[in-house]
């Protein structure tokens, strides 16, 4: 089970993150750019470093926001490696929407193409075992949709949205609940119809979580040898997800244990943005 799919970004997702950067970005206007001639420009953009493309949505809608007749044209597809000194696209718009929309537009590629990157490596890790690489909610503030976009452009798959797209019931949940099987019983009330995944942190606990059968049940920073034990003892009833303390040192060690899913919190919240240039063509460079 995975709580959404975003192999195509929604486009009116993509506008409100771009409205909402540029209005950061540009606030009552550009005062750099308004001492330039409006006139027709051209730019490239360069990688300075390989990586795996994804964000040209949010990218292209920066310049369009600013210059209803901006065209770009992509030589990388989305989820396409690129190589350092590659062109990854080209711009053609009025200049001073180009110049104004810059910054915003590379800062959506570089950190998206970052995410999609880090979560191919794990991918990468993890190929020939049956384990599937998960995202988490710990993503930059305001930009969880298309993180979690960019983790699909890599190969990743998508857990939960947000809070309001599956129950998982975790430590404080428990604790508040008194037990396992309260916490689980209370969600089963809640007039939804919405997968309950349920965090442990014991093999006990895992026998109690068990004979709730939820949907998923989640191992957190469980050692490998319980995680073997815990694959024998679920046998195939619910799906296996482990959390916590995973890297690319590990990671295939513990798909190697037999469980369906891990989730990785680096691949959106340590990321680091993939070098970008944007230079304007000779020929358009202001004089």
């Amino acid at each position: 089970m995975t709580a959404i799919v975003l192999n195509h970004p929604d486009a009116s997702q993509v506008r409100d993150d771009v409205v909402r950067a540029l209005a950061e970005d540009i606030g009552t206007g550009d005062v750099s750019a308004q001492l330039l001639p409006d006139r027709p420009a051209q730019a490239i953009v360069l990688a300075r470093e390989p990586g795996l493309l994804a964000g040209s949505a949010w990218f292209t809608a920066c310049f369009a926001a600013l210059d209803a007749q901006a065209l770009v044209r992509w030589s990388r597809d989305e989820g396409q490696w690129f190589a350092a000194t590659d062109t990854v696209c080209t711009v053609q718009a009025n200049l001073r929407a180009l110049l104004s929309a810059e910054r915003s537009a590379l800062n959506f590629l570089q950190t998206l193409s970052a995410t999609a990157t880090a979560t191919a490596a794990y991918v990468a890790a993890l190929q020939g075992t049956c384990t599937r690489v998960l995202d988490t909610r710990k993503t930059l503030p305001g930009l969880r949709y298309a993180q979690k976009y960019a983790v699909r452009a890599g190969a990743g798959c998508n857990h939960r949205l947000g809070l309001y797209d599956a129950a998982m019931i975790k430590e404080n949940h428990i604790l508040a609940a008194g037990s396992i099987a309260n916490a689980v019983r209370a969600a089963r009330q809640g007039g939804h119809s919405l997968p309950i995944i349920v965090e442990v942190e014991s093999l006990d606990q895992l026998a109690q979580a068990l004979a709730c059968a939820p949907a998923r049940i989640v191992l957190d920073n469980f050692t490998l040898a319980d995680m073997r034990r815990a694959v024998v003892q679920v046998a195939g009833r619910v799906a296996i997800e482990v959390s916590g303390g995973i890297d690319l040192g590990n990671a295939r060690a513990i798909a190697d244990t037999g469980v369906d899913f891990i989730s990785v919190g680096a691949i959106t919240k340590h990321v680091r943005a993939i070098d970008f240039s944007l230079r304007l063509r000779a020929a358009d460079a202001p004089s």
